[in-house]
């Protein structure tokens, strides 16, 4: 049995998708005539409350192109230091829109309005950048999943209403947050200038993220989009499978956290962990004995058919998603006490 935890993005789609899929009804996107992408950007704005919605064909463009939305070449975006936009979309907010980071040491990656507050530059001072734009990641992916509470984050927003900054969220994960704080999406709706939402992580489906907005800005964002290459032709076989997967896959992700905190309780009764951080949704992170070496952990799960990654620093990441059954769950916790180090 081999046993994949290294990401929720290694998940296949199901049959009952792959019919979905065969049997939508496609056109050209470019020319925005895909019926099925149309919907599928039709119910997720609705979803949220908002305008209008795009597809793009990964998360990091659509997070790509809100930071290029909501700022100008020499201006400054505040956001954790743990943020995917800042460790993980490869310089982008430079290369892309001429913008630096303005990096707050925040909570497992999330900040608080009182930490906004304090990084926004003076808007009269001109050697400094022009602060424009907080960017929120919730879940938090190198926090482990950590979600933020409402109240916190309609906190910032008045920070931002009060210095004239937009707001953006990077929810990649925000289905996990919402299932595991009972949030709704018009919650969010409501509160950011955009959101992004990722298809391929929880939700099963195999490409694809959208962004939310307004219509004027959206309209913007699909100039910017085609600017980037983005631009699909018969998208709606992937649009057909994000439709589905809304539909059937976003309250089975209860499933998704109570395993992966059934395995962090497990953890901590180990010799071999060190610590193991708070488990909220599907990500759980841990940290091993000081004298032991993450590659032998690694390898001698790999062994056991289980697959999990390294963070460095002796911390390693198991990431439980829809392919992750019960039957290999109970195989994981009956193994991981037997690893003898």
């Amino acid at each position: 049995m081999e046993i994949n935890l290294v990401s929720d993005t290694v998940t296949k789609p199901t049959q009952e998708m792959l019919h979905a899929m065969f049997s939508a009804k496609v056109g050209d996107d470019v020319y925005k005539q895909d019926p099925t992408i149309n919907a599928l950007e039709e119910k997720v704005a609705t979803m949220f409350g908002m305008e209008a919605a795009l597809f793009f064909p990964s998360g990091t463009m659509a997070n790509q192109v809100a930071l290029k939305l909501h700022t100008q070449p020499g201006d400054e975006i505040i956001c954790d230091k743990w943020s995917h936009i800042y460790l993980y979309e490869a310089g982008g907010a430079a290369f892309n829109s001429g913008c630096s980071l303005n990096l707050v040491d925040g909570n497992r990656g999330m900040i608080t309005a009182e930490q906004v507050q304090k990084s926004i530059n003076d808007p009269e001072f001109f050697h400094a950048p022009l602060t424009s734009l907080v960017s929120i990641e919730n879940t938090t992916n190198k926090g482990g999943g950590a979600c933020y509470e409402i109240e916190t984050l309609k906190e910032i927003k008045q920070v931002c209403v009060q210095n004239n900054l937009k707001y953006h969220l990077d929810g990649a994960r925000l289905w996990n947050a919402m299932i595991a704080k009972n949030q709704s999406p018009r919650q969010f709706g409501e509160l950011f200038n955009s959101i992004s939402v990722c298809l391929s992580k929880g939700l099963g489906a195999p490409v694809g993220s959208v962004l939310i907005s307004d219509a004027k800005t959206i309209k913007r964002a699909l100039r910017i989009r085609k600017l980037l290459g983005g631009g699909m032709r018969q998208a709606g076989y992937l649009a057909a499978a994000g439709i589905y997967a809304l539909d059937n896959h976003f309250l089975r992700l209860a499933d998704d956290h109570r395993r992966a905190k059934e395995i962090g309780n497990l953890l901590q009764k180990l010799p071999w962990i060190a610590s193991v951080e708070p488990v909220e949704t599907n990500i759980l992170i841990f940290s091993i004995q000081s004298y032991l070496d993450e590659k032998v952990i690694i390898q001698k799960l790999k062994e056991k058919g289980i697959h999990i990654s390294a963070m460095g620093h002796g911390k390693l990441r198991i990431v439980t998603h829809l392919d992750y059954r019960q039957v290999m769950h109970e195989y994981v916790l009956d193994i991981l006490p037997k690893i003898v180090i």
